[in-house]
């Protein structure tokens, strides 16, 4: 998912808009590839936390390598780095490895870091976005082959608060996905948790029955605020959402 694009494409899934009131970029380290926006250039702030996240992930790793391999819930570390312990904590509850969580915890984490150094702020990483906006925003839709794809998006409000815009697919990207929706999208107060959720909610979706199943499933979790699945011809959607063509 990502926002109405102006132009700019740097991967087949990330076509972010450049808001003219904020200053876009990227940063790079390893596997993490974020897009940011902000009130101002952070880039060097934001690339000391994702080192700093990163090592503490990696050495975590190096310890428990299940940690990065499981497919299902770890049990809890209480000597583990906070975003590790988030981590375990939101795949528990929705049921999935921690690593399902790994994109939108990063996304997550860096947008907490610079809150106090910028109104608005839109951190992307492969499509996880956490942000925060004192203007009305619409994200794009990119859900692969689907008829849908780049011609719908999401409205998202101004808001005092940051929000999380997960999504997961399992036509699109490199992540691992047991279903074939073409983008299921969860909006929610956490990335984090939102791109668990996301994960879960995917690997149901098989065939076009099983959109609203799925819809079903992830209204039982709590800080969720809509959900948008697409499979093909077919779109489901649930919860405060508001849906526009672009």
């Amino acid at each position: 998912m990502t926002t109405r694009s102006t132009g700019y494409e740097e991967r087949f899934y990330r076509s972010i808009s450049h808001p003219a009131e904020l200053v876009c970029y990227e940063v790079k380290h390893k596997e993490t590839d974020l897009f940011c926006c902000t009130g101002h250039d952070l880039s060097g702030f934001i690339k000391d936390r994702v080192l700093a996240y990163r090592y503490q992930l990696e050495e975590y790793i190096k310890v428990n390598p299940s940690f990065r391999e499981s497919l299902v819930p770890v049990s809890d570390d209480p000597v583990a780095p906070p975003i590790v312990r988030e981590m375990v904590r939101a795949s528990a509850e929705v049921g999935v490895g921690p690593m399902a969580t790994v994109a939108g915890a990063i996304s997550e984490y860096i947008g907490k870091d610079i809150s106090d150094l910028t109104q608005d702020f839109i951190i992307e990483n492969g499509g996880d976005i956490y942000l925060r906006t004192s203007v009305e925003r619409v994200i794009q839709v990119h859900a692969g082959a689907s008829p849908f794809s780049e011609h719908i998006g999401i409205r998202i409000p101004s808001s005092p608060g940051p929000r999380g815009v997960c999504t997961s697919s399992g036509t699109v990207g490199h992540s691992l996905s047991f279903g074939r929706a073409d983008a299921v999208c969860v909006l929610g107060c956490s990335a984090l948790f939102a791109d668990g959720l996301a994960t879960y909610l995917g690997n149901i979706v098989k065939k076009k029955d099983d959109i609203a199943r799925a819809i079903e499933e992830g209204q039982k979790f709590s800080g969720i605020t809509a959900i948008l699945i697409i499979l093909g011809d077919q779109l489901g959607a649930w919860g405060d959402l508001d849906i526009v063509e672009t």
